[in-house]
């Protein structure tokens, strides 16, 4: 089995420096993943309502024999159910599907700024959190000015800020702000889905180099970035070569090489994609 190091949050509590994405595996898939991710060594696994698949990740979880405590379950709260009350009780819908007593990290998905409710969602969180019903909080997508008013309002900031980072997109001044308030920067969409990102002669050259595939590359980059990469794949071979980015290191120039290209999103822009 593959050892993770960990990260620890600004809360106390500890992240592993690799997880599993679920996005857009159904409960099925979800159940199939989690189980073999969680066979392989993975102990992070991300999923999210608007995902439709807790169901199917709580079930991956309940499955194998793994201590309850050494796995970290990540959802997030749509937007439909920003706001306090709604939080509270979509909280408790998605604690249900997952069938677990706590989750692990709970992330708001989207700031939607039009809406203006985050702060009273962010405000349930942090009473479930004191509650022991949520162990670390944190958001994705959201950027400095979000993440400050959430700190100015509440005087309480995220653990976890989950954003769009890949070598097209890295992100290097959201990440310094990251840095310089304690808040852990996990990567949605690591490997630059849709881009040709892992076929680019520079990636391809490194892996050559290091006897590895491109994609350990990208993810080794993510790593020693230190940021947490959650890669989704239902493969249990492909889970374990994504696992497995810790038995070698690239150098300044490989790092610079492969984060040299123009910049593009792969996904919405936090100041006005909206996601219900």
């Amino acid at each position: 089995m593959i050892s993770i190091p960990t990260h620890t949050l600004n809360d106390g509590t500890t992240i592993p420096a690799l997880g599993l994405g679920t996005w857009p595996l159904d409960d099925e898939q979800a159940e199939q993943a989690v189980r073999s991710a969680l066979g392989t060594g993975y102990r992070l696994v991300d999923t999210a309502t608007n995902y439709r698949n807790e169901t199917g990740v709580g079930r991956g979880v309940a499955s194998v024999g793994v201590p309850r405590e050494e796995i970290v379950v990540t959802t997030k709260l749509p937007g439909r159910h920003h706001g306090y009350e709604e939080t509270l009780a979509s909280f408790e819908a998605s604690r249900a599907r997952l069938g677990l007593e706590y989750v692990d990290l709970y992330l708001i998905h989207w700031p939607l700024p039009r809406l203006d409710r985050y702060v009273g969602s962010w405000k349930a969180m942090i009473k479930l959190r004191e509650d022991g019903l949520v162990r670390s909080i944190g958001v994705s997508n959201f950027t400095p000015a979000h993440i400050e008013r959430l700190e100015k309002e509440t005087g309480v900031l995220p653990s976890v800020n989950q954003i769009e980072l890949h070598p097209y997109l890295p992100q290097d001044e959201l990440r310094a702000f990251h840095a310089a308030k304690g808040v852990l920067t996990e990567s949605w969409s690591p490997l630059g889905r849709g881009t040709p990102l892992l076929g680019d002669p520079a990636v391809t050259r490194i892996a050559e180099a290091h006897g590895v595939t491109p994609g350990q590359v990208v993810l080794r980059w993510h790593t020693q970035l230190g940021v947490v990469p959650i890669p989704k794949s239902a493969s249990p071979e492909r889970q374990r070569a994504n696992l497995d980015v810790f038995g070698f290191e690239l150098d300044a120039d490989e790092m610079r090489a492969v984060a040299d290209r123009a910049h593009r999103r792969v996904g919405g822009d936090p100041e006005v994609h909206e996601e219900f």
